[in-house]
């Protein structure tokens, strides 16, 4: 299958041009970021068109695609079913993309809730999807800016703007967050404000 031809079978899957165009400036941002920090740019511009697939898909739905194949559901994103769809995403990219490659398969399922271990090609599948152009807030092109220097002070920084929209809208820190802000040296000060203290 050509990448033409992937991004046809992509916008059919999606269904909503909209979250189809967020895709695709992921995918040109994450093959640019790749090419500088010299993780493989195939691999990131794949990711990036596939990380959404299960994006716009139901809490129900999500829950159920997750037990039909056989992705693991924590407590917390029980609780919190959205999150679901980096990782449905990432199945959905295997059973109906055939896409066998473990780097993009990884990339697609953390480019949301980022983690503990992460790639440089995870990096920069979550801080495209993060800072595409048409992400539309103050910090997003100073970060994005930062993103092409330095990446790890881009996901510093980036995890901080997210930890700062959670406590604005009082919501709760998931798991595999908190273990990336240990990983990239956030100050537990700030996951505590992020969370009113229960990390």
């Amino acid at each position: 299958m050509t990448f033409t031809e992937l991004c046809k079978r992509v916008r059919k899957h999606i269904g909503q041009e909209h979250r189809y165009i967020h895709c695709v400036r992921v995918a040109r941002m994450a093959e640019n970021l790749a090419c500088i920090h010299g993780a493989d740019s195939r691999q990131a511009r794949l990711a990036g068109m596939l990380h959404d697939l299960a994006r716009l898909y139901s809490e129900e739905r999500l829950l159920h695609e997750c037990e039909r194949l056989r992705v693991p559901v924590s407590d917390f994103e029980r609780a919190h079913p959205i999150v679901l769809h980096a990782p449905l995403s990432a199945a959905l990219a295997q059973a109906e993309f055939a896409v066998t490659d473990p780097a993009v398969l990884s990339a697609i399922a953390k480019h949301t809730l980022a983690a503990g271990e992460m790639s440089v090609l995870d990096c920069v599948v979550y801080l495209a999807d993060g800072l595409e152009p048409g992400r539309d807030y103050p910090e997003r092109a100073e970060l994005a800016a930062l993103a092409e220097r330095d990446l790890n002070a881009a996901m510093r920084a980036t995890i901080g703007s997210s930890l700062r929209y959670l406590k604005s809208k009082e919501l709760p820190l998931a798991p595999a967050t908190a273990a990336a802000m240990k990983t990239f040296g956030i100050e537990a000060g700030m996951m505590e404000a992020a969370t009113g203290g229960h990390s």
